[in-house]
């Protein structure tokens, strides 16, 4: 039987979403706790719908199981789950979907959203990045606007990956003022490795006048990952959102 999982965690304790040798991964976390659960016949593997990287945080990320057997007092499971999962890793819920449900496979759209403040904060520093006043967002969101008009993104893709293509469908990026912070949130129907980061650190570039918004764009077009910017810390960014073509914790 197949299981969706809605969770949240802290990226800064973990190498990331994925499994890696010699150091604590999300993934990993989370299916040797559900080990302790489940009956020792069930060696459980938890698939999710990205890969984020070291340090990376995610109010949402969605993953799917499967169990021999169905959960049966699933507030109980969630609560013992929550139990033995270390404090930076959140259960939220768990349905049951249909047999060929895939996290991963099966969503239409991702939301990742970057978090950046300009004046010191004991408060905000550890999941927002601190820039120096002066950016100018108005550019940065001109420049961003463009990111529709464009679909192979490989100037900001992680080099030597093994993905088939490089194309993504970038359907709304905006930077917009949130309280103390500016919060560059961006949608696609995928995502590159490090493309985010690398997006933000370019627009960072045309924030302080150091590229136009025509080189921006040239810097797309030329599907070249040495001529963009630098890639932002991973500690600000956040998977904020997974959506699928039918209903999931509704």
């Amino acid at each position: 039987m197949r299981y969706f999982m809605r969770l949240s965690y802290r990226g800064a304790p973990f190498c990331g979403w994925q499994i890696q040798p010699q150091a604590l991964s999300v993934q990993q976390a989370i299916e040797e706790a559900m080990s302790m659960l489940l009956p020792l016949s069930q060696s459980v593997s938890v698939t999710g719908a990205g890969r984020t990287d070291a340090g990376v945080n995610a109010r949402m990320m969605v993953a799917h199981f499967d169990v021999d057997r169905p959960i049966e007092d699933m507030p109980k499971f969630i609560y013992s789950l929550n139990s033995i999962l270390p404090r930076d890793i959140a259960i939220h819920a768990i349905v049951p979907v249909h047999d060929t449900a895939h996290a991963r496979f099966d969503a239409t759209s991702r939301t990742y959203k970057y978090f950046i403040h300009e004046e010191k904060s004991p408060f905000l520093w550890p999941l927002s990045w601190r820039c120096r006043p002066g950016l100018d967002f108005e550019l940065m969101n001109e420049a961003a606007s463009r990111l529709l008009n464009y679909t192979d993104f490989t100037s900001f893709s992680k080099l030597h990956t093994d993905v088939k293509t490089n194309n993504c469908r970038v359907t709304h990026a905006r930077w917009e003022k949130e309280g103390e912070q500016w919060v560059f949130t961006i949608t696609a129907d995928r995502f590159l490795r490090n493309m985010v980061r690398a997006v933000v650190g370019t627009l960072i570039d045309v924030g302080r006048h150091k590229i136009t918004v025509q080189q921006f764009c040239d810097i797309i077009e030329k599907k070249d990952r040495c001529l963009a910017g630098t890639s932002m810390p991973g500690h600000a960014l956040y998977l904020w959102d997974i959506t699928y073509p039918y209903p999931t914790f509704d």
